[in-house]
């Protein structure tokens, strides 16, 4: 039989286990048959401590999988779910430990009441205890790493989104013709508006640099930080650009990654707005329901073509969102995109979280990913 590599029992879980538990009941029946030795007890004995072995092996198998279902309850249901594993578990093993004694050791023995039968089944107990601490123990610790894996990767994926979204979104194009409008505007002697959009274009472009990526922010908070960014789009798109916000009082307080809604809004105004003579209409709704967050960024433009492969279709902003969303919260958010006759729609859904319980929660479950730049 070939011996499990490092490198099998670091990512193979199954491996790992069955080795661990051959292991464990391997050095149970070494150190009892030295016991045996040291105390003098018949060679007979030795059948009795391969039977305890290979019975101990047999029927802890099943905890395995009781645990796993116990896994994630409440410290309650886990304490006695495994309190009593053991224990039903340490009377079986008992029932055969004893059998063979009086097989091997003792023919003519004979049980006077059922706790003789039953002897010795609170030591097995400990001892299975032992096996829950160590399972446990390790599971605990994989759970860990992975949480600091799936972090990791998180705060890898947000800083580089925002890099991107810096490239991308506020890029010299975009400066451009935000700074050309400003000028306009001085050559216009409208001197008051145009420093005002100065004050705004500072505050939005402050706004990008100092923002901790992996910080969460409600979700006022990130539509204040969109009308900096709208403030000056609406200096190139004037009245063609129409905004309209539906979201419930209670999700305005929910907690969201910060610069989430940026990348896609932008890619409303590229292609509902800026395409068109006539421009466009952007709609951002947001609500909670059933323990979600809800949100929605719906634009009356071309939406997506439907000749294009559904991969490329989509686009470097979109799939960076989604990208961003399945690191930070794995399966426990959903992300659609789909025309909507006419335009594009985008929904998110998030678990809700708010301001008085982030610090309590952690980021877990994490899929590899690769973080890119926000355009269709």
């Amino acid at each position: 039989m070939k011996m499990p590599t490092i490198e099998q029992l670091r990512t193979n879980r199954n491996v790992l286990f069955w080795s661990l538990h051959a292991a464990g009941w391997a050095a149970y029946g070494i150190t009892q048959y030295f016991g045996a030795l040291l105390y003098e007890k018949p060679s007979s004995y030795a059948r009795v401590i391969a039977v305890a072995a290979v019975s101990g092996f047999v029927l802890s198998m099943p905890m395995r999988f009781i645990y796993q279902r116990l896994w994630g309850r409440s410290p309650r249901t886990m304490i006695v779910g495994v309190l009593a594993t053991c224990y039903i578990t340490a009377l079986a093993l008992r029932i055969v430990i004893n059998l063979s004694y009086k097989q091997f050791i003792e023919p003519d023995w004979q049980a006077q009441t059922l706790f003789e039968f039953f002897g010795g089944a609170l030591s097995t107990t400990y001892l299975l205890l032992c096996w829950s601490v160590l399972y446990f123990g390790i599971k605990f610790y994989e759970s860990q790493r992975k949480q600091e894996a799936a972090m990791l990767k998180a705060v890898a994926l947000a800083q580089e989104a925002q890099l991107k979204m810096l490239r991308y979104q506020l890029n010299p194009h975009f400066l451009f013709n935000t700074l050309n409008a400003i000028s306009t505007l001085i050559l216009d002697n409208q001197n008051r508006t145009a420093n005002h959009a100065v004050t705004r274009l500072s505050e939005f472009l402050r706004y990008t640099l100092d923002q901790d990526p992996m910080k969460k922010v409600t979700l006022r908070q990130e539509i204040e930080a969109l009308d900096l960014y709208l403030n000056t789009e609406r200096l190139r798109f004037g009245e063609r650009l129409r905004l309209e916000y539906a979201i419930d009082a209670p999700a305005l307080e929910a907690l969201v990654p910060s610069l989430l809604l940026q990348p896609l809004l932008e890619n409303s105004l590229k292609y509902a707005v800026s395409a068109r003579e006539q421009g466009g209409l952007v709609r951002i709704e947001g609500r909670t329901r059933e323990g979600l967050l809800e949100l929605a960024v719906i634009d009356d433009g071309p939406g997506l073509r439907e000749d294009v492969p559904d991969g490329a279709r989509r686009g470097v902003g979109l799939r960076n969102t989604r990208e961003r969303l399945t690191v930070l919260y794995g399966e426990r958010c959903r992300f659609t995109v789909l025309n909507s006759h006419p335009g594009l729609r985008v929904d998110m859904a998030l678990p809700l979280e708010t301001a008085e319980v982030a610090d309590e929660q952690v980021a877990v479950r994490a899929a590899p990913a690769r973080a890119a730049g926000a355009r269709r």
